[in-house]
């Protein structure tokens, strides 16, 4: 017993310390710091990335940018945001493309590709990890 104590114990708390801060990281919605919108609810992001709404509130055209197919980034952003577990996204999409109503957005890859191309364009619209924004980039909603 006083080697799982000594041993297994102090293992247990680094990995628990761990996962708690990894799962605290936050989701940012983000796009270019000359795009004229201050704010958006996670309804009217869904529905952009979901493709059932095409424009910001001010009427400019919406360009949703998605992070690569296995990313954790884009699985909490489905999961916390559009409210849709990976499974179901895939179902969603295969219906959309099949019936000819849709394409899923644009994959650019990780956070640093979502930055480059939100930030030189004005009606791009992505999501990164709170901890990789920068100036270049303009939050709109953060979600933990």
């Amino acid at each position: 017993m006083k080697f799982f104590l000594r041993i297994f114990l102090p293992l247990m708390l680094v990995n628990a310390i761990a996962f708690s801060s990894a799962t605290q990281a936050g989701i940012a919605v983000v796009v270019s710091p000359d795009n004229g919108s201050s704010s958006m609810s996670k309804e009217e992001v869904a529905r952009l990335f979901l493709k059932k709404s095409k424009k910001f509130r001010s009427g400019m055209k919406a360009e949703p940018l998605d992070q690569g197919g296995n990313d954790a980034t884009r699985e909490k952003f489905y999961k916390k945001v559009v409210n849709k577990q990976p499974s179901q996204l895939s179902s969603y999409w295969s219906r959309m493309i099949f019936t000819g109503k849709g394409t899923p957005p644009r994959e650019v890859g990780n956070d640093e590709n979502v930055i480059n191309t939100v930030s030189n364009n004005v009606n791009a619209i992505g999501y990164i990890d709170t901890a990789s924004v920068d100036s270049r980039v303009k939050v709109l909603l953060t979600v933990n």
